[in-house]
């Protein structure tokens, strides 16, 4: 699994330096990179705005005495979305901005989803209590 890992670390670097390449020559280098930087600045308060909704919504759901399923998940997506745009790339903050933004969030919540079914189902989940 970590060969895995470590070849899509090397596949998004790749990627990364080429579309930086590619804008760099077509905009230029200090454009290129205040793009860069500004995508980020934008991406964070994009993160944090979008994480107060998801949590106040968590915060109705368990004071309705419902299950915050849907919204912890969101959360997660958020949360990973908001790591990735932190992180200096184009690729990279392309997918962070679809995990943040709302209408583009269930196309990861439904990877995740499944993801998640297939853990349980192995019993791979272990639960830990105090």
């Amino acid at each position: 699994m970590w060969k895995w890992v470590w070849g899509v670390i090397i596949l998004v670097a790749i990627l990364e330096i080429y579309l930086f390449d590619l804008v760099a020559g077509n905009f230029g280098g200090a454009k290129a990179l205040l793009l860069t930087l500004f995508t980020s600045a934008i991406g964070y308060v994009m993160m944090r705005f979008e994480g107060k909704k998801v949590l106040e919504d968590a915060r109705i759901r368990m004071n309705n005495g419902q299950i915050p399923g849907r919204t912890l998940i969101d959360g997660l997506c958020i949360f990973i979305g908001g790591f990735l745009l932190v992180i200096p790339g184009f690729f990279l903050d392309f997918v962070g901005f679809t995990m943040v933004f709302p209408l583009t969030r269930p196309v990861y919540r439904i990877f995740i989803l499944r993801w998640l079914k297939n853990k349980m189902k192995n019993g791979n989940v272990k639960v830990y209590r105090n």
